[in-house]
């Protein structure tokens, strides 16, 4: 009895034609997003603050390494918005990370304007060439480029 009832039920919610939008749920804050495109520029200390941060923090508590990256090199932007007008704003760089293993790295990030945690404020994606153990950027960090 109680699935006849919950099969007329559906049928009669699918039954009912569909409605256009009012103009109250047309019109009412629906305006889309509205992006500054005030990101950081490629040598902000403080986006090789968060990169440090992460990259150390990422090493230490996923794959029980001590590798730190200790510096930039050649940082240089890629892309700044390279796609359609309305898209989050990206600024995309590339440069040379000095680890402390001794090696130099290619290393690829983008600084969004929406990126931090609520996407209250910038944050920085990124991904150090030949340290993507998870391969979340893989091929070579290609996901992390425009």
């Amino acid at each position: 009895m109680r699935r006849l009832v919950l099969s007329a039920c559906l049928l009669l919610a699918c039954a009912a034609p569909a409605a256009a939008a009012s103009w109250f749920e047309l019109n009412f804050g629906l305006s889309g997003p509205r992006y500054d495109a005030i990101v950081p520029l490629c040598d902000d200390p403080g986006v090789f603050g968060w990169i440090r941060s992460k990259f150390a923090n990422r090493e230490t508590e996923f794959w029980n390494s001590n590798l730190e990256i200790l510096g930039f090199d050649r940082v240089h932007e890629r892309a700044f918005r390279p796609w359609d007008a309305q898209a989050i704003p990206r600024r995309f760089c590339s440069g040379i990370a000095r680890i402390s293993d001794g090696t130099r790295r290619p290393v690829h990030y983008a600084i969004s304007e929406t990126g931090s945690w609520l996407g209250i404020g910038w944050g920085v994606e990124w991904c150090v060439i030949g340290l993507d153990r998870n391969w979340a950027y893989n091929p070579a960090c290609k996901m992390a480029q425009p």
